[in-house]
């Protein structure tokens, strides 16, 4: 089995992310991988990241590393708008790409890059990092109880402080032309793909925006949505960027069947609460949480510990990577939320509920 050699351009708050899971997944024995080389366009940066990696190359210059002898893939995890030429420049040399969220700005962006990975045969995946998340696989394995009856709605609420300061120190989020939009896209994107994944496939849209913080325009601090899913039922999200700096972000989940009711306010590690038909409500905790979604993602002892850091979607990167098999959640995932995306913003424009065509295709 080949092992895969990485690469890294972007060292900023979700490089640095990567990073440790990258340098983890490879110490902790579970995949064979060498990382080897790191890019910044601030050179001082890249160069103290090289030290805490050991990189074999440090440079300003992308080419260079995408050039690198023997590279064989590349995380790309620098801004938004300089996703689509990167990602074509890693397709046509032949190397794997994990690519950050958002893909890009536009929805034609996004359609052009699945081309290029797709037509170039490359493992490529997108940092979805919540289809990895244990409270969500738990909770989508507790809905799949046929007592709860009918499922009837859900709510999430999504709120995170505007992400130019702060731990995430990103200027490039408070402009349009860099990111493509606000809290939807930059943020809620993720739980797009969430409403995709456990109330399926999104049918419609009615979508209102709005900005609040000066100086950024085309930048919403607002999204309420609400999605029509083509089984015929209706959920809708929040999603709000706002100045608490020292409030953390937060996903508060609650989930109504006519039968049962769950609710989380953590996205990663639970706890959830659970209600039937009578009784009151209990709690799963997070301990009991993560051990059920050990077992069903069926974990083995050496990565369990790596899945409560939060380092599995890069160890299944570096996995199908060597095994040239496809990625999950690869680029056409990360296409269909695209598309929802991009509806909703239409329908802000436009003030209506807009249809989407083609649902996942």
């Amino acid at each position: 089995m080949p092992v895969p050699v990485v690469g890294l351009i972007g060292c900023g708050h979700i490089g640095r992310f990567h990073s440790r899971n990258l340098r983890g997944a490879i110490r902790s024995g579970v995949v064979e991988a060498r990382y080897v080389a790191v890019c910044d366009r601030d050179r001082a940066r890249a160069e103290a990241f090289a030290g805490i990696v050991g990189a074999e190359l440090v440079t300003d210059n992308a080419p260079e590393l995408l050039d690198y002898p023997g590279l064989t893939a590349v995380y790309i995890c620098t801004e938004t708008a300089e996703h689509p030429a990167l990602v074509a420049e890693a397709a046509r040399r032949g190397l794997d790409v994990f690519c950050e969220k958002p893909l890009a700005r536009t929805l034609p962006e996004v359609e052009a890059m699945v081309e290029a990975v797709e037509g170039a045969g490359v493992v490529n995946q997108v940092g979805l990092v919540l289809r990895y998340s244990p409270v969500l696989t738990v909770l989508a394995d507790l809905m799949r109880d046929p007592g709860l009856g009918p499922f009837l709605t859900a709510h999430l609420r999504d709120d995170q402080f505007f992400p130019v300061r702060g731990h995430y120190n990103s200027s490039w989020r408070g402009s349009f032309d860099r990111a493509g939009g606000g809290t939807l896209i930059e943020h809620s994107i993720h739980d797009v793909d969430v409403f995709r994944w456990l109330f399926g496939e999104i049918s419609a849209v009615r979508c209102h925006t709005r900005e609040v913080t000066p100086g950024h325009p085309g930048v919403e601090d607002v999204a309420l949505v609400t999605f029509q899913h083509a089984g015929g039922h209706q959920t809708t999200l929040t999603s709000v960027w706002h100045g608490l700096d020292d409030r953390p972000s937060t996903r508060f989940l609650e989930v109504f069947f006519e039968g049962g009711y769950f609710a989380t306010e953590h996205d990663f590690v639970g706890p959830i609460r659970v209600q039937g038909r009578s009784g009151p409500v209990r709690e799963l905790s997070a301990d009991e949480v993560f051990e059920r979604y050990v077992a069903l993602a069926g974990l083995n002892e050496a990565e369990a510990p790596l899945a409560r850091a939060g380092m599995m979607e890069d160890v299944a990167f570096l996995q199908c990577a060597a095994a040239r098999r496809p990625a999950f959640p690869d680029f056409r995932t990360a296409l269909a939320a695209h598309r929802v995306v991009d509806a909703c913003y239409r329908s802000a424009r436009e003030g209506r509920e807009v249809r989407l065509d083609s649902p996942g295709r």
